[in-house]
């Protein structure tokens, strides 16, 4: 059977489009939140912390909002002014007797953080004032306490803010250091979401590209070199994704915290100095070899990086079942470290006849194993109770350890060289961490890497198919172009539509 060019071009187009119907999703189109087929609910919720506090917070958003004011503020709702705080009495809708006086805030769609009708009541903070106002407001109609993260969530829908925005609003509300907070206020004002928008852009104008070719490619109507301006956009996509890929984890570190394994023998300081690092004696500290059984995990804020300190049992070999599965979690523990802090005792190492012990001896094999750059990133070792040796014995013990890129003696006891250990400790959580105010937005979550890994598999993909099938080439693109947008949670269909009618004039 013959088929003319027309015919041709037409099967491949309804093949392309039958791949695409059973494999892409519309992962986040503009719709209202509802339940169901039922209209969207107007919400409230207390917005700032529970508790006793000043002020309390109560939101209110949803088509409901005005009827909500006129319950609350009758007669003097019609009084407001949009996005204006205005001093008011608050009623009981029951009984219109008073229940505070307060700021209240009118933000009439869609200019409110959801998008929608939206109102604030800022009012005293006492439990029973909070509890007046989120009862009164449960008895108007169609008026229904929130969701956890519903009004984020229809800020989504509506377009205030994109996925990462989103993260970047739950990553600043639970930061607890300053560079956490730093990090997070770049994602929610939409540096990491604009990144990738720009990427989408840019393969989304390659898909568009490359599905026109396939289409019209017969017909002339296509310049000749589209092929090769896909090609080389897809190259450079496949650089930046691939840099940004390679950053070590820095993000991701800051967001989740450092976790940093204080290891070695027993009573070699380990408690000691994670005392001394949290300024409270956290960890029981004993003269009796085996205090530390299990992994002991304590959050810390060390220059404004988040880390996450574990001290471990002592190692040695023991016949004790206990401190065998010990020892068996810190080794694992230490495996698992993005950073190890190595403690010997200074006193015991300079004093003994032996090189080492052969706990020592087996530790120093397992860090010399490394790479000097992984050593240096990830290692640290403290020669601690210098207060016992001389000054001349501590600088042959450095010369014994000179191997080690970062060697620090001290004394828990007597704080001699803490500040020159917490500087080379903070120094080791900046290479780690990077700095969150500079350079191009850090990768924060796992869920980003994962589908942009999977973005990346896919143009690699398309540049082997391109030259021997290019249709299959195209749905490459197109299921990148799907990683992508799951990330910013904006991808559809029509986009790629839009840019095929907007930079292809067809049949002119």
């Amino acid at each position: 059977m013959f088929l003319f060019k027309g015919q041709c071009s037409a099967l491949r187009t309804a093949f392309r489009h039958l791949v695409a119907l059973t494999s892409f999703t519309i992962y986040a189109s503009r719709r209202p939140v509802s339940q169901g087929s039922s209209p969207v609910r107007t919400i409230f919720a207390l917005a700032s912390g529970h508790g006793k506090s000043g002020i309390a917070v109560i939101r209110v958003s949803g088509p409901n909002t005005n009827e909500v004011l006129s319950a609350i503020l009758s007669p003097n709702k019609a009084q407001l002014s949009p996005r204006k705080a205005t001093l008011r009495y608050l009623y009981d809708p029951a009984d219109r007797s008073i229940i505070d006086k307060g700021l209240v805030l009118w933000f009439p769609q869609p200019g409110s953080f959801t998008g929608e009708d939206s109102c604030e009541f800022h009012v005293h903070g006492g439990l029973a004032v909070t509890a007046a106002i989120m009862e009164a407001l449960a008895t108007i109609p169609h008026v229904y306490p929130a969701e956890p993260g519903e009004f984020t969530k229809r800020a989504f829908f509506n377009g205030k803010l994109d996925l990462t925005e989103v993260d970047g609003l739950a990553d600043l509300i639970a930061a607890e250091t300053e560079l956490q907070r730093k990090q997070a206020i770049r994602q929610l004002d939409g540096e990491l979401g604009r990144l990738y928008t720009s990427w989408k852009e840019i393969l989304l104008t390659a898909t568009a590209s490359t599905e026109a070719y396939i289409d019209f490619a017969e017909e002339e109507n296509i310049e000749a070199d589209t092929l090769r301006r896909v090609s080389a956009s897809v190259e450079s996509l496949i650089g930046s994704i691939q840099c940004h890929l390679d950053d070590n984890r820095r993000g991701e570190r800051l967001r989740n915290g450092v976790h940093c394994t204080i290891m070695g023998e027993p009573n070699v300081g380990k408690s000691s100095l994670l005392n001394l690092l949290c300024q409270r004696p956290k960890a029981i500290v004993s003269s009796i070899p085996g205090t530390t059984r299990d992994v002991l995990e304590t959050a810390l804020n060390i220059g404004g990086y988040p880390v996450v300190l574990n001290d471990t049992a002592g190692l040695r070999q023991t016949e004790d079942v206990v401190e065998r599965e010990g020892i068996r979690r810190a080794i694992e523990r230490c495996q698992n470290s993005d950073l190890n802090v190595l403690v010997l005792d200074a006193s015991s190492i300079y004093t003994s006849n032996d090189d080492s012990s052969p706990f020592i001896l087996n530790q120093t094999d397992w860090l010399q194993s490394h790479d000097v750059d992984q050593l240096k990133r990830n290692s640290i070792l403290v020669l601690n109770k210098i207060d016992l040796v001389a000054k001349s014995q501590v600088n042959e013990l450095l010369t014994r350890f000179q191997s080690f890129s970062q060697v620090c003696p001290l004394s828990c006891t007597s704080k001699e060289g803490v500040d020159h250990f917490m500087k080379t400790l903070t120094s080791q959580l900046k290479i780690m961490c990077g700095n969150p105010s500079a350079g191009s937005p850090s990768l924060t979550q796992a869920r980003y890497r994962q589908h942009l890994s999977q973005c990346l598999a896919l143009l690699h993909q398309f540049k082997k198919l391109r030259d021997s099938d290019l249709v299959f080439a195209a749905e490459r693109l197109r299921q990148a172009l799907r990683h992508l947008g799951k990330i910013t949670g904006r991808i559809t269909t029509e986009d790629i539509l839009d840019v095929v009618f907007r930079d292809f004039c067809i049949g002119k």
